[in-house]
């Protein structure tokens, strides 16, 4: 099973405070003595549902980092009670979990299925719902999908829909892509159907 973080920088009086209470909790604890030691062994490319915590006064490190600011938690103010600041951690974890399962990376992009937005470090597209599910069905395929397949599983096949209402919404999805992001290869079109190619 999946176990969650919580990384603690340049604050050693609450790692020590979580660390007495470790075996009480689901996640695990990472203790920084500084940014940049922080900043070496983490990537910050990768998505993942941990949490950072920081003293308010060291938030200004992250500014400038690449880094999800939804996923750091700050606390200044001590004595604090530690059902409070359980609660607290708790609650960022969840929230954080939440919003991981609902991403997809997807070669070098995050498709996010709760904003139908597909982005990668520079640029953000949004989409309609029919596109996330078109994106969806063919990530979740190793072949080219026809237009029949597509039909099929992403509208709910009806003789009514005629092919050329699929082949619309993949040609302007296509182009919605490269232009946003300059990418003419990521849904590949082939005699046989659409794919979206695996990057190695």
């Amino acid at each position: 099973m999946f176990k969650q973080s919580v990384s603690i920088i340049k604050f050693p009086e609450l790692y020590n405070i979580l660390f007495e209470v470790n075996h009480l909790f689901n996640f695990n604890i990472y203790n920084y003595v500084s940014f940049n030691e922080f900043i070496k062994k983490i990537d910050l490319s990768t998505t993942d549902s941990s949490i950072i915590i920081i003293k308010q006064k060291d938030y200004f490190l992250f500014k400038q980092k690449k880094i999800d600011k939804s996923a750091i938690l700050m606390f200044d103010k001590f004595p604090i009670k530690l059902q409070k600041l359980t609660d607290q951690i708790n609650s960022s974890l969840i929230k954080k979990s939440y919003e991981f399962q609902s991403k997809l990376n997807i070669n070098k992009y995050v498709l996010n299925l709760n904003s139908r937005t597909i982005s990668n470090n520079t640029n953000e597209l949004k989409l309609t719902e029919k596109e996330v599910e078109i994106i969806t069905f063919l990530n979740s395929k190793n072949s080219e999908q026809s237009i029949l397949k597509l039909q099929e599983k992403v509208w709910g096949y009806s003789s009514e829909l005629e092919t050329h209402t699929v082949e619309t919404h993949i040609y302007r999805l296509r182009k919605k892509i490269y232009d946003c992001f300059n990418d003419n290869n990521f849904i590949v079109s082939y005699n046989n159907g659409y794919k979206i190619q695996k990057l190695i």
